[in-house]
């Protein structure tokens, strides 16, 4: 075998993986709970090109302050939680997986009931180099659309700023 039938050989191998990839992200995104989610986020500085926020999403639980089904308490961390969505809400119930996802104390958002907790770690969201993002001003919301996979991170489809009732799709063209 000669080098160039080599090389196509690889290069095609890589095409298919990616075709894949891309393959499993599509069919997630048409058969897998899309929700709205409340989210937080910060600006970090990381030596990769473009932007991006690390999203904190805001989970529930199904019932606060006991584990479902239990008496017992929640502590201020699960290690191990399953997300659906239940209600038009995030909802984490606890697992003895490892899934990589944990919700964790109080965020800054404050509900009535208290039950409303954190995401770990939080969701990456990239935008383009130059992309301008608009401020938020006091009574702004920043809401994430996400799919729900079977395993592993939410994925970000969208972000939009509510207003009171008024929602802003943010676009990054």
């Amino acid at each position: 075998m000669n080098n160039l039938r080599k090389s196509l050989i690889v290069a095609l191998l890589h095409i298919l993986i990616i075709l894949s990839l891309a393959g499993k992200l599509v069919y997630d995104r048409t058969s897998r709970p899309r929700i709205w989610v409340r989210t937080g986020s910060i600006d970090p500085d990381m030596p990769i090109r473009g932007r991006y926020f690390t999203l904190n999403i805001q989970v529930y639980v199904p019932e606060p302050g006991k584990k479902s089904g239990t008496n017992e308490d929640i502590p201020s961390a699960w290690q191990g939680v399953e997300l659906a969505a239940e209600n038009g809400k995030l909802v984490a119930h606890p697992t003895d997986k490892n899934t990589g996802l944990t919700i964790s104390g109080r965020g800054s958002w404050s509900t009535r009931d208290g039950s409303s907790y954190m995401l770990m770690p939080g969701l990456p969201f990239f935008i383009p180099e130059h992309a301008v993002m608009p401020q938020l001003k006091s009574g702004d919301e920043l809401w994430a659309e996400v799919t729900i996979p079977r395993k592993g991170p939410l994925r970000p489809i969208q972000l939009a700023i509510k207003r009171g009732a008024t929602w802003i799709p943010l676009t990054y063209r």
